[in-house]
């Protein structure tokens, strides 16, 4: 079991029991995070040993590795004091290239994956308003509501929007950027997203907000998109792309830009070079995705010989999201399990827990770059984000 722990403990202690009934406790200097673990497999443990980053996720997942003090959280937080990013931003296994493949139609079924499962799971842990992306939270005590609506006022003011603008939503989830658009600015909106289940439900949301003139959604991969766009949003989609396919996603915005338009990129990344996504995750969340440098985002852009115009980092605001679906989910675990099954509950138990510790103590961030074709496009200072947050109220 030593062998799992390569580095020395800082702080915090786990203790481990294994299979044979053996005791192995690691235990630094410092406080820390408390917990303790039975595993109950030899064949686990085995390949805990020798790939940790995707057979940790997978032994809870099956019920082979119980928590027995403390939490899940405190397990996967001990794991992030103690300096062991294998287990999050795992260099040391790199999966397959084809599982960052998203060309046109393997993207769809990537998408399909996680986005087609049932609404009703996605009502349980999200705000009433289906936002699937990091929350901004601009005081302690926001409800969950509250951030979400913050997060759709911050970009909405970022895009400079005036009434009767095109817009195009590049990765639409379930409308609610598209919806809140369309009614607080006036602007009409095309919502792009690869997901039928999300499609389905932003369509009838549209419908029933008596805005299907103003607003619609195609199932529709970007690339296939045509048209002249004012102004372009994508929240939460760019870690779908791919490294392989950044050239070819700013070079299509170039396309799709008015030459005067603006365009804000809500994404995912990481402070830190290039690197390998958790396999666990790409094996059993999000096939196809792939966490984003800044560095190779910034080149990419570059190279599409688009302004960068303003770059904002979200450190803890996604932190406080998952936190807060964690929360929910765990309020609704059993219509969770009547939905699927237990085995489910537990994977995705340790998908919103193992995030919430990627951006508390790893190197995750979400960053909002501002992007357009000329240097003129936006005022001289960032004074016109003045009261943004109460914009729409």
């Amino acid at each position: 079991m030593e062998a799992l722990v390569r580095e020395p403990i800082k702080q915090g202690r786990l203790k481990v029991i294994a299979p044979d009934g053996q005791r192995h406790v690691f235990e630094g200097a410092a406080e820390g995070p408390q917990a303790g673990i039975r595993i109950t497999d030899n064949k686990v443990m085995r390949r805990m040993l020798v790939v940790p980053d995707l057979y940790l996720g997978e032994a809870y997942t099956e019920g082979s590795l119980l928590v027995e003090e403390g939490c899940l959280y405190d397990v996967l937080d001990f794991f992030a004091c103690n300096l062991m990013p294998r287990l999050y931003d795992a260099n040391a296994v790199v999966l397959p290239s084809t599982y960052q493949q998203n060309v046109v139609g393997k993207a769809r079924a990537n998408v399909a994956f996680h986005y087609d499962l049932n609404r009703s799971l996605f009502e349980l842990f999200l705000d009433r308003d289906l936002q699937y992306s990091c929350a901004y939270f601009t005081n302690p005590g926001d409800s969950l509501e509250q951030a979400q609506l913050n997060k759709k006022q911050r970009v909405a003011a970022k895009l400079r929007l005036e009434r009767g603008m095109r817009v195009l939503d590049i990765g639409s989830g379930f409308g609610g950027l598209a919806l809140h658009l369309a009614t607080a600015h006036g602007v009409d909106v095309v919502g792009l997203t690869l997901s039928e289940e999300q499609w389905r439900v932003s369509q009838e949301r549209a419908k029933a907000a008596g805005l299907d003139a103003k607003v619609t959604f195609k199932l529709l991969d970007y690339r296939e998109e045509g048209g002249c766009y004012d102004r372009i949003v994508s929240v939460g989609m760019f870690e779908h792309v791919g490294a392989s396919h950044y050239d070819e996603f700013f070079r299509k915005l170039g396309e799709l830009l008015s030459d005067d338009g603006v365009c804000l990129l809500h994404s995912i990344g990481r402070m830190a070079p290039p690197g390998a996504t958790s396999p666990w995750l790409i094996k059993y969340i999000f096939p196809g995705g792939y966490v984003p440098s800044l560095s190779e985002t910034l080149a990419a852009i570059e190279r599409a010989s688009l302004w960068l115009t303003d770059l904002e980092i979200l450190r803890l605001h996604y932190a406080e999201t998952l936190k807060q679906w964690h929360r929910r989910f765990q309020a609704n675990r059993e219509k969770v399990r009547a939905l699927y099954d237990e085995r489910f509950c537990r994977m995705w138990e340790f998908y919103l827990q193992l995030c919430e510790v990627g951006y508390r103590r790893l190197n995750w961030m979400v960053f909002q770059a501002q992007l357009a074709k000329r240097v003129s496009s936006v005022p001289l200072t960032r004074s016109y984000l003045a009261g943004w947050d109460g914009a729409a109220r």
